[in-house]
């Protein structure tokens, strides 16, 4: 008898294993489709979001399709290179704006020439990389359905261009429309929410105001915006800095700059629009829905509405542990290549 017990316990809990595996695997979720539009230069938090979706398509969390700059300084695609170089993706499409806003570091270093200067990269300018608007086309078209989320750190200089962009070799469908097929939502970090409904002249709305209000207005998807802020009250790279990770892009850039005045870290604007575009919003923040407004000098205001496409975050996750949450991932280093 208690040997027919024991065969009926065993079978159960294999049964149970194999019930737990099975599901486990039927419940792998598939890395999040991620075009990343960045004004890396002006600030070196892009440095640290570039790190941060890096580190999460080694983990398997995103595929990166495609890095875009829509600043056209000749050092924004240099930067964004070595950075993909470094993490073993050399081969990530890399396009640029070549009109428009045009801005280098206000830092005493210049880390945008430090970086090109110590790590390893193919694209020497901005002006050799293809156009932005082409390369989005031809990552867009090539995505299923309702798979793609653009992630935007900077002006919308690019996003208003593919909007207005007509059919093409890669696509029939002209930019708008190719957007409402192919991108599930935007995610920006742009503009100012708090307190709701006053007005905010944020960076990257009013460098490029006419591209802000397009985009705003006609962009045909969700869009999720972390304003300024949220950013501004997480301040990372002391951690980076101080410890005994080497010679990794977002290290060299931090160090250079935090000892010129960042002494308790730097704000972290960007990487929270990254963690948004990977992982959503639930974990770490609540969000407000509405409608952005913005005016011809690049202010914003908001208008709350349940039924709203555009919403913004506010904090959920205590802004220490969110901190925490980010720089572990800006210490980020190259996932090892496998043997031959």
């Amino acid at each position: 008898m208690k040997k027919n017990v024991s065969k009926t316990v065993v079978l159960t809990l294999l049964a149970s294993v194999f019930c737990f595996f099975a599901c486990e695997q039927k419940t792998v979720t598939p890395p999040v489709s991620i075009i990343f539009d960045t004004d890396i230069g002006p600030d070196y938090d892009d440095v640290g979001a570039m790190t941060l979706l890096h580190a999460m398509a080694d983990s398997g969390e995103v595929k990166i399709l495609a890095t875009l700059s829509c600043n056209v300084n000749e050092n924004t695609v240099p930067c964004i290179d070595v950075i993909n170089h470094y993490y073993g993706r050399p081969d990530i499409p890399v396009g640029a704006t070549h009109e428009g806003v045009n801005l280098t570091t206000w830092h005493k270093v210049k880390w945008t020439e430090a970086l090109p200067a110590k790590f390893p990269h193919r694209l020497k300018s901005t002006a050799e990389a293809p156009d932005a608007v082409q390369v989005y086309r031809r990552a867009l078209a090539a995505e299923p359905d309702t798979s793609v989320v653009v992630v935007t750190v900077g002006f919308l200089t690019n996003l208003a261009a593919l909007l207005q962009s007509p059919a093409d070799q890669y696509s029939e469908l002209n930019g708008r429309d190719l957007v409402h097929k192919k991108v599930k939502h935007l995610v920006s970090m742009a503009g100012g929410f708090e307190p709701d409904g006053k007005s905010f002249r944020e960076f990257n709305v009013y460098c490029d105001s006419t591209a802000s209000i397009t985009v705003f207005e006609t962009w045909p998807t969700r869009i999720i915006f972390t304003g300024f802020e949220i950013g501004r009250k997480i301040l990372t790279g002391k951690r980076l800095i101080a410890s005994d990770i080497q010679n990794t892009p977002a290290k060299e850039a931090f160090t250079l700059c935090l000892k010129e005045g960042d002494f308790n870290g730097r704000q972290s604007w960007d990487q929270t629009a990254v963690l948004i575009g990977a992982r959503g919003t639930d974990r770490y923040f609540n969000t407000v829905k509405g409608c952005i407004i913005v005016a011809a000098d690049g202010s914003n205001t908001w208008q709350s509405d349940v039924n709203g496409t555009h919403e913004y975050v506010t904090f959920k996750m205590p802004v220490d542990e969110l901190t925490r949450v980010i720089e572990d991932m800006m210490m980020h280093e190259p996932k090892p290549k496998p043997k031959q």
